[in-house]
């Protein structure tokens, strides 16, 4: 199919949808492979079942076969990657040098020419395969800073398809993008899209910043970007979850049993403070321990009436700063479990994996405080999640101001994150604050997720897409 260039049909609910994203929604399992669990797989999953559609990712394992795979009713389109391309493209180039620049650049990036060719070529592979597998008018929709050059390239090959490009995390502003060597390349390879969407507006700005001062596109309207004869929308479209979903688990009578099995198991405490994330330096988790650790020495806290529950998910274990990371995470819980932890009650419990939401929604339900606190995030779920799962109304979530969250929470505890002073006192305020002001805020932060669900995020983009 590679090289049509026949005006694309007209819009309508029947246009396929195919989906590319670095993962493919699958795991393997002793019966073969199955749909992975998530709220964004289960969203999406149905759009492309109904349109008859497809996906084109990887599998998750290195030299995997390229054969297509067919489950849960869609053609899954594996991408082989090899074990050397995975540690120049995944872990180099998307990383090592994009994830740390996209958020606020915490840690420095690795600029290595090898990492970016690999990007590039992989990049060209998964264009291709959406070349040759992607109906006529298709809706294309790209997922997220992996495969930032597609949409380029899959316009070079197919002018029929309509492009869609949705970034998971943030955009940077252009006085850190520009330290990308490869910036220019980049913004080229996304306004190759017929339609660029972020987590938040900002982000949007940031991009078109970029694109005006890298590429030389001109913004002709608020959201629309023109470069070489070709217009592109650019809006910010917050992801959101299944809040029914949630709600429903979280209201069920297993649910209930296990939120009291928690708490006796904890020592019945006060109040439990409960941190969930993957285990990586953007997420703020040593600095919300030291917070934690440093209201126990001060006393403002008690390791008898609060206790701290912290859940890392392990991620990128191959990666040394994650490693580091780990490690330094460990050695802070256990000094603090040293200076204040009782015969068989730690202050903080530490679990180091990762847990399925059937699992994490009894720790919400327990959790009297939610700690949210990443140096920057493009929206972070897990307060989404902990607000839908509170169907009992109460709660509190402590929530960095730098997560796009807090555009749509504005009722819950909102953070500096690195002043550290801040911290302890939101923690504090949070553990203090009367059931008066609990409910009012928590009720706010409900109606706002449940205005949004993940549905509807998925329906407003691929809206915008179809109406390109």
């Amino acid at each position: 199919m590679s090289g049509i260039n026949e005006q694309p049909p007209p819009v309508s609910p029947e246009r396929p949808l195919v989906l590319a994203a670095n993962r493919l929604p699958i795991r393997r399992t002793e019966d073969g492979w199955a749909t992975s669990p998530g709220g964004l797989v289960r969203a999406l999953l149905p759009i492309v079942q109904e349109s008859k559609g497809s996906w084109v990712g990887w599998t998750g394992e290195a030299d995997s076969s390229s054969e297509m795979i067919h489950v849960d009713g869609i053609d899954l389109h594996p991408i082989s990657i090899s074990d050397r391309e995975l540690e120049r493209y995944y872990e180099g180039f998307a990383n090592d040098t994009l994830w740390p620049l996209y958020h606020d650049a915490i840690r420095d990036s690795g600029y290595r020419s090898e990492d970016w060719d690999a990007y590039v070529d992989v990049n060209r592979r998964f264009a291709d395969r959406l070349a040759e597998i992607s109906p006529p008018g298709a809706n294309v929709w790209i997922h997220d800073y992996h495969l930032q050059l597609v949409p380029m390239f899959l316009r070079e090959r197919r002018q029929d398809v309509r492009i869609g490009w949705f970034n998971h995390i943030p955009f940077p502003p252009l006085e850190l993008f520009q330290r990308l060597p490869w910036r220019a390349e980049i913004i080229r390879g996304l306004l190759g899209a017929d339609v660029l969407g972020f987590q938040r507006a900002r982000g949007a700005r940031n991009f078109v910043a970029a694109a005006h001062q890298l590429a030389g596109a001109t913004e002709v309207a608020d959201d629309l970007v023109h470069l070489d004869d070709h217009t592109v929308q650019v809006g910010h479209f917050p992801i959101s979850i299944d809040v029914d979903e949630f709600e429903l688990l979280a209201s069920g009578r297993a649910t209930r049993q296990r939120v009291s099995q928690i708490r006796t198991r904890l020592g019945d405490p006060e109040v439990i403070l409960l941190g969930v994330d993957r285990l990586d330096y953007t997420k703020g988790i040593g600095s919300r321990l030291r917070a934690f650790g440093q209201l126990l020495d001060d006393g403002r806290l008690d390791a008898e009436r609060h206790v701290l529950v912290q859940i890392a998910t392990p991620t990128r274990e191959r990666v040394e700063l994650y490693q580091e990371e780990r490690r330094e995470i460990e050695q802070i819980i256990g000094e603090i479990n040293g200076r204040h932890a009782r015969l068989g009650f730690p202050a903080i419990h530490y679990l180091y994996r990762m847990l399925p939401v059937e699992d994490l929604i009894p720790l919400y339900r327990a959790g009297d405080i939610m700690l949210v606190t990443p140096f920057r995030d493009g929206m972070n779920l897990v307060a989404k999640e902990y607000v839908a799962a509170h169907v009992d109304g109460d709660g509190v979530l402590v929530l960095s101001e730098f997560t796009g969250a807090a555009d749509e929470l504005s009722d819950a505890l909102l953070v500096n994150p690195h002043d550290e002073q801040a911290l302890q006192d939101a923690i504090v305020q949070a553990v203090e604050m009367h059931r008066h002001e609990r409910r009012p805020r928590m009720e706010a932060m409900r109606t706002a997720v449940a205005d949004a669900n993940v549905g509807d995020w998925a329906r407003s983009f691929l809206d915008a897409l179809a109406g390109a």
